[in-house]
């Protein structure tokens, strides 16, 4: 199993996706995880992992290996996002792991991995795409400044291509969901199998928390569609209920983040804690105004599952699948947003059915071992 970044902790979603399904694999086969990272691994960290492996294999990037990576995908054509990922020498200890081990099966976590085992024809290959990357990109665009724009969209050209043309060097290819599998652009996308994220049993259980906050937004706040997601708030939404309070939590608080934090009284920023599930349980609403950006938001189905009602956007909604206005309230507009919050602020029969219904709806479709189980299928039906 190949990843981008080590596994743990799980601030960023394709840690947490990578994490999850390792621990769900190693119940069907014994791991050996290839990991890069930009940092020294945490013993405690280590060990977190370790416990799903029959060995762990990490190889820290350099600064030097990054910046002539990047510099190489000007010549190269591969997208830059390939391109940071990639290491000479990282490739060297994949090829010694496949020499000296009889691996039975490789799974490449995102296409930025797919550069180490690509050629490599004798051992079937599963590549996770998790989602569509250049759509991201793509929506990003618009958030920039001018100068920038042709930047990101050179890089969505790229990754459009890059997308295409990896599906042809593995046997099978998972996405996070249907939506993701329709904008990767190969004729025959539809063969990409959709395995969704699930969720930590943890947030089944009940939390007793005091509704300190009128909403609440969490995520990893250096990821740009959650900081586009809190400007949303901050700007659109908050106005319109100037006495409501809104908490945000989560790692790696942008400056853009802590900017607005600063400047809105109706804004608490608490950056990292160590039970998100506290942050979740403290508001009355879960806000999640998502705009750009790819993937399921796993955000959403935390929130869900410990009861918190969720309002957020079509884009966000459809990777899940939950029913309108019975399982979560969708908006596209303010005044779409004004109106699912008052009307989940004034009917407390409503809001205790989408809670219940939420609740019920991820405990169906969202744990790990039922959206593993189909992974272990392709695995397993896949050999030479």
């Amino acid at each position: 199993m190949l990843v981008s970044r080590f596994p743990y902790p799980l601030e960023k979603g394709d840690k947490l996706r990578a994490f999850h399904q390792l621990k769900e694999l190693s119940n069907h086969f014994e791991i050996t995880l290839f990991a890069l990272t930009n940092h020294e691994v945490k013993p405690e960290h280590f060990e977190k992992v370790q416990a799903y492996c029959s060995e762990i294999v990490v190889h820290q990037q350099s600064l030097f290996e990054k910046g002539w990576n990047l510099f190489r995908s000007t010549l190269n054509g591969n997208p830059f996002q390939v391109g940071y990922f990639y290491s000479k020498r990282a490739r060297q200890k994949v090829n010694q792991l496949i020499q000296l081990n009889s691996f039975n099966h490789i799974y490449c976590q995102l296409i930025r991995m797919s550069e180490y085992v690509k050629n490599e024809h004798t051992i079937p290959k599963t590549l996770d795409y998790m989602d569509a990357l250049s759509a991201g990109i793509q929506r990003r665009e618009s958030q920039q400044a001018f100068y920038k724009r042709w930047l990101f969209r050179s890089e969505a050209r790229r990754l459009k291509k890059y997308e295409s043309m990896m599906f042809d060097f593995f046997e099978n290819r998972t996405i996070i969901s249907q939506q993701d599998q329709q904008l990767i652009m190969h004729p025959h996308a539809k063969q990409i199998v959709c395995i969704p994220n699930g969720i930590d049993a943890s947030f089944f259980e009940t939390i007793q928390q005091e509704k300190s906050y009128d909403f609440v937004f969490v995520g990893n706040m250096s990821y740009p569609p959650n900081v586009e997601a809190i400007a949303y708030i901050d700007k659109r939404i908050l106005p319109l209920f100037p006495d409501k309070t809104l908490l945000v939590s989560g790692s790696s608080p942008s400056k853009k983040v802590q900017k607005i934090a600063a400047e809105n009284q109706q804004i608490e920023l608490t950056g990292w804690v160590d039970d998100i599930r506290n942050s979740y349980a403290s508001g009355r609403i879960f806000l999640a105004p998502m705009m750009i950006g790819t993937g399921m938001q796993n955000k959403l189905l935390e929130a869900m599952a410990l009861g918190v009602p969720c309002i957020t956007t079509p884009l966000a909604n459809n990777p899940i699948g939950t029913k309108k206005n019975e399982e979560i309230l969708v908006a596209s507009k303010p005044q779409e947003f004004e109106e699912a919050i008052h009307l989940l602020l004034s009917d407390t029969n409503k809001y205790a059915a989408i809670q219940e219904k939420a609740r019920a709806f991820v405990e169906k479709n969202h744990q790990w071992d039922s959206t593993t189980a189909r992974l272990v299928e392709l695995i397993e039906s896949t050999k030479y």
